[in-house]
Order: structure tokens, then sequence, then C-alpha cells
């Protein structure tokens, strides 16, 4: 009934990872400069700045072309999600890379942390958007969760960014990164609950074949690692399984949410019976 979606594996679930690590990184980074954290604001600028060249990379590698992310950037349409998700990109690597490349060099300290600054807007932008470019198609299981689907994709890049920054940062300053870690761990177990139950027939995918695996291994290393990083302070074994648990669970939601729009594209079912019962509804 619809043309299944292109994106491959590893290149599109590794990216919408990294951009939402970066986009929570930035935030953190902003949260830590501003409190007087200086050991965890640098941990985050350099994630940011990571992720985000990284995600870029991953991205322009699946376009085919490398230029092709350049053609993008040539207009500015509000109303194409890839459009603006593009710009969204360009804007948090290069804030990113300024801020932290100032960070480590001791150049323009000024200049960095005006950049830094910057990726407060930025950073919440890179970390959701992700979730309105894969809601903006005809895959039912993707366009069907477009009310859960920011939320989802938020938990998840709060629980990576924490994750990593705990995994690199001296556990005496890695107390927010722990408590951004927990909270996301639990804003994207609820917004994945609130999501299956909610979507009933389109939310199958989510539960079935390799994308309910998926799924529910992201769901046991998102709540475990959560629950290990609220208790984690002063166990450096703790802090390293919960770091890794979060990262791991992060990147199983991404992979499972591209698998689950695969099945829902291949299964016609999945487009005529959600439009027949929206038709017998307003009959």
């Amino acid at each position: 009934m619809i043309k299944a979606p292109v994106w491959h594996e590893p290149h599109m679930p590794t990216y919408l990872y990294l951009g939402g690590m970066s986009g929570v990184s930035s935030s953190m980074a902003v949260m830590a400069r501003l409190t007087g954290n200086p050991r965890l604001a640098r941990t985050a600028r350099v994630a940011a700045a990571v992720g985000a060249a990284t995600g870029a990379a991953l991205l322009a590698a699946e376009l085919g072309r490398p230029e092709r992310f350049l053609n993008m950037l040539r207009v500015f349409k509000p109303t194409s999600p890839m459009s603006v998700g593009s710009w969204i990109l360009a804007a948090q690597g290069g804030l990113s890379a300024a801020a932290a490349t100032s960070d480590l060099t001791g150049v323009l300290p000024a200049a960095g942390d005006a950049a830094l600054l910057a990726t407060a807007l930025t950073g919440p932008l890179t970390a959701t958007y992700t979730a309105v470019l894969v809601a903006d198609t005809a895959v039912p299981a993707w366009h069907e969760a477009y009310r859960e689907l920011p939320f989802l994709f938020a938990g998840s890049a709060m629980a990576a960014a924490g994750g990593v920054a705990m995994l690199a940062t001296p556990r005496a300053q890695a107390g927010p990164a722990r408590a951004v870690a927990a909270l996301g761990a639990a804003v994207e177990t609820a917004a994945g609950t609130v999501m299956e139950r909610r979507l009933a027939m389109a939310g199958r995918p989510y539960q079935e074949g390799r994308a309910g695996r998926l799924m529910g291994t992201a769901r046991m290393l998102t709540a475990g690692g959560g629950l290990l990083a609220a208790v984690a302070g002063r166990s450096r074994v703790l802090t390293a399984l919960s770091g890794l648990a979060l990262t791991a669970g992060s990147l199983c939601t991404r992979f499972g949410v591209l698998e689950a729009g695969r099945a829902s594209a291949a299964d016609p079912a999945y487009t005529i019976v959600p439009q027949r019962e929206r038709l017998d509804a307003a009959s």
C-alpha cells in the first residue's frame, strides 16, 4: 500500500541516537556552566560536539552523496521537517564545536560561552526534531505515534546524554548527569508504555518480531540503567553499568522504532484497517 522506508542500518538509527544525545548534552553543558560545574560542562560540551559531527556524517552517508546535505541548506522551508532539521543540525554542529574547541584550547572563552548559550535553543530542538521527522510520514507505526514519539525520543536522549556524562565525568561532579539520566529513563519508559497502549493495532509492530525484541530490550536496559543511576553515586561499578545500560537502551530504542516502521509499512493491514475504522466512526 505504501512505500517502505529506505533508511538503512546502522546509519539512520545511530544518527537518531547521536542527534538526541548531542542535543541534551548541550543543555546539560549550559546548566553545568551556569551552576559552576566546569568538569561536567566540559564533558557535556565535548559529547555534544562529537555527537553532532558524527551524526551529520552518518546523515550525509545515508543520503548517498555528501553534497546532498549541503544542498538542503540552500533554502529554508518551514513546512518541511527535513529542511528545518537540516538547519537545526547544522547550527547545533557549528555551535557545539565552537563551544567545545574554546573550552579545550582556552581560546576566545567569551565566544565559546556565547556559542554554548546559543545551544540552549538548538540543543532541545536537535533532541526532538527527529521525532517530528519520523512521524511526518505515511508509515503507520510512526505517523499514528506522533503524540508520543517526541517524548519517547526526548526521554531516550536524556538517558543517553546522562549515561555518557556519567561514564566520562568523575563521580563527585556527575550528580546532575545521574539525575538527568534517571529522569530520562522514566520519561522514555512512560512514553513507550502510553504509546503502545494508545495505538492499539497500530502499536503491534512495536511489540512483535524484531522490533518487539528491540523495544523490549530497550525497556529493560533503560529502566535498569535509570534505577542504577539513582543509586550509583558512590560506586564506580554501578556508575559504569548504568551508563552502559542507558547508552545501549537508547540505541535499541532507535533501532526498534525504525524496525517497527518497516514492519507496519510492509503489512497493508496497518494502513487499511485504521482507515476503515476512521470512516466507520465518521459515518
